[in-house]
């Protein structure tokens, strides 16, 4: 089985700054990922061509199971305000997403508030901003693995220092309520050390995923619960191959 974590970066190219709907599925498809966390998802959003970021995986993937959850509606740094409810499905959406080549037996969304302060963030071309935090999302999947059945969730933590941390706890229980085994896949925006010191659980690969040119940061990470785990396997290769697509490189974790 290969778990997989991908920062899309809304499919937008390094570059040229564009997105094509070719150049993400290509991105995607060379994971060969039975089951992908992906952050940073577009829908309907004008900046990526109207595409549906998700969809494009799931059939790079030949993946016959999707799902993406919506942290906003509108487009992060300009106009936003937090999804409330299938009523904002028909605007511009921004959030998270699940993609499995195994069935999925159930789905569980948990909302993870937003820092309720501003922070300085580095936007291209616009420099240093102060940028009011998004509300984030944690989406989990009981997948029907070979193995049985595998709790794997995927979100993506606030830039906030201290406040992605609270953020984590909050995600943690939540997947205590699912069965074991369970594997967090996603960008948490912190390094592996304060994950494992704060959560306990282990990760299953450990290399620099950031910036994508020359990562010197690991913020992506595919973690393995230990309370109840499972046959999951071992882990026999772990990569970061280098795409076409995002600031961030996936990281991919293979068990056998």
């Amino acid at each position: 089985m290969r778990l997989a974590t991908f920062n899309l970066l809304h499919g937008r190219s390094l570059s040229d700054g564009t997105v094509h709907a070719d150049r993400v599925a290509g991105a995607v498809a060379a994971l060969d990922a039975d089951v992908l966390g992906l952050q940073e998802v577009d829908k309907a959003q004008p900046r990526s061509g109207l595409l549906d970021l998700t969809a494009i995986a799931a059939q790079a993937m030949g993946a016959p199971v999707h799902r993406f959850a919506a942290a906003v509606v509108g487009t992060p740094g300009e106009t936003w305000q937090p999804w409330r409810s299938d009523d904002d499905n028909l605007h511009p959406l921004y959030g998270i997403a699940l993609v499995s080549r195994f069935p999925v037996l159930r789905w569980q969304i948990t909302r993870l508030p937003g820092a309720p302060v501003r922070s300085p963030v580095l936007l291209a071309g616009r420099g240093l901003a102060l940028l009011k935090d998004e509300p984030r999302v944690l989406l989990a999947a009981v997948v029907d693995a070979p193995s049985g059945p595998l709790t794997v969730a995927t979100t993506h933590l606030s830039f906030v220092p201290g406040w992605n941390l609270r953020q984590l706890r909050h995600a943690v229980r939540a997947l205590r309520a699912l069965p074991p085994p369970r594997v967090l896949l996603g960008d948490l925006n912190m390094p592996a050390a304060p994950v494992r010191a704060f959560t306990g659980w282990r990760p299953l690969g450990r290399a620099a995923t950031y910036p994508s040119p020359v990562p010197r940061a690991q913020l992506d990470h595919v973690l393995l619960d230990p309370r109840g785990a499972g046959p999951v396997g071992r882990v026999v290769q772990v990569c970061t191959p280098r795409v076409d697509v995002s600031d961030h490189r996936p990281l991919v974790v293979q068990l056998g």
